[in-house]
């Protein structure tokens, strides 16, 4: 019985009419051609392939030799003829030659681009010379040179090398002070990173107490403590994107609010629908702000939805920030900056506006009329204000003096001044 060949065993493939070789321990490494232009590159060995735009032409060192002698002797015996004949072979024989790799290198070097300026630039070049030779222009020019003299000319150049003097120092001061604002910029990115990294620990540090064991949020109160002098001397230490930052994460972590706790343990109290119960009048707070953000710089910054009820903000700077629907309720706004501040519904206090009246040393808060838990907002700048409702209005136009009704947007006019001064 025959057995049919393989057609992919290597015998078959091998074999130009598909029958094996004698001698099966002999097989042939097959050539991978790539293109018809370079089939006689694969037959080649490997030592004596060659580049064919490389391949020097042996005639051309011969001749180019010959023209470079005949330029010589017609050079040394001083006939033109023979000169310019050898000149003439020698730069007809040398130019081809040379100009291939020349374009390359240029084509390689220059984008397409570039090269398009370079001619633009040797046309312009060449089109204001054209002209000015056509329009007598450089005629003229040379009139007027020949007509000054020497002094005159010696004072220009004296002139010339002072301007180019002072251009130098000019570049000087030009190099300099980009090396300044390039190396401002790299600082202010190293503290950009180095206030995140700090930032970022901070978070963690709080993130830990909260979440250990005892629980920040219960009744040990040394750990409260840590976590105000932590928030302390990190709202110290950045500028304000990072201040409004730590603000909105203790904010929205409920560490600012005032909590319900249990009078036994000083536990906070769940509220059944999976968080912790609010108690504006006896709860207790995990961080007190206090006096931390008296006079701070938070211009510009987002504290939107921010819990910042019974604060000290005494003359802080709060232009052109957002803060819709954050809590201001028995916080000191005294002399503090709002111009241009988005106030949609902020809670500047409880309870209705006709009863609210700003916080009190001698007097509890009473959050269902709204008497004393309101803000101090006494000398503020409320110039360009965004959206100020009416309620918003008259509780300020009340409060907030007569330095201060002149700059609230709608004006106070019908309104009483409360405050008395």
């Amino acid at each position: 019985m025959t057995i049919p060949p393989d057609p992919q065993s290597p015998s078959t493939v091998d074999s130009p009419n598909g029958s094996a070789p004698d001698n099966l321990t002999k097989t042939k490494t097959p050539t991978i051609v790539t293109s018809q232009a370079h089939t006689h590159l694969s037959v080649l060995p490997l030592g004596r392939r060659t580049n064919p735009e490389n391949a020097p032409n042996s005639a051309l060192v011969p001749i180019t030799l010959s023209a470079i002698a005949i330029l010589i002797v017609g050079l040394t015996i001083g006939n033109f003829w023979i000169g310019i004949s050898g000149a003439i072979v020698a730069l007809l024989v040398s130019v081809p030659v040379v100009i291939p790799p020349l374009q390359k290198v240029l084509y390689e070097a220059l984008s397409p681009v570039e090269r398009t300026r370079f001619v633009a630039v040797f046309a312009i070049i060449a089109s204001l010379t054209g002209l000015a030779n056509l329009t007598g222009v450089n005629k003229r020019l040379d009139e007027f040179l020949n007509r000054i003299d020497s002094d005159a000319f010696g004072s220009l150049a004296e002139w010339t090398g002072a301007l180019g003097q002072i251009l130098i120092a000019v570049l000087a001061v030009y190099i300099a002070w980009r090396q300044y604002v390039i190396s401002k910029d790299l600082t202010i990115q190293q503290n950009t990173i180095t206030q995140q990294q700090t930032i970022d620990a901070y978070f963690q540090g709080v993130s830990d107490l909260a979440l250990d064991d005892e629980g920040l949020l219960e009744d040990w109160p040394q750990e409260r403590a840590f976590s105000e002098g932590r928030t302390a001397a990190i709202l110290g230490s950045v500028d304000a994107s990072g201040k409004a930052k730590v603000l909105r994460f203790l904010s929205q972590s409920r560490l600012l609010t005032p909590l319900k706790r249990d009078r036994h343990l000083g536990r906070p109290m769940l509220d059944g629908n999976g968080g912790y119960q609010e108690d504006r009048t006896y709860g207790v707070r995990v961080i007190e702000l206090n006096v931390m953000l008296a006079g701070a710089d938070l211009a510009g910054t987002d504290l939107r939805w921010t819990e910042l009820s019974d604060s000290n903000m005494v003359r802080a700077n709060l232009r052109n920030c957002d803060l819709v629907k954050a809590n201001f309720s028995r916080t000191i706004l005294y002399e503090a900056n709002l111009a241009g501040a988005d106030l949609k519904s902020v809670r500047f206090f409880y309870g209705k506006q006709e009863t609210a009246s700003p916080r009190s040393r001698t007097h509890h808060p009473d959050y269902r009329t709204g008497a004393y838990t309101g803000a101090v907002i006494e000398k503020v700048n409320f110039t360009g204000v965004l959206r100020l409702d009416d309620e918003q209005r008259q509780y300020c136009c009340a409060w907030c003096g007569e330095n201060s009704r002149k700059t609230i947007p709608g004006g106070c006019e019908g309104i009483p001044n409360k405050l008395g001064r």
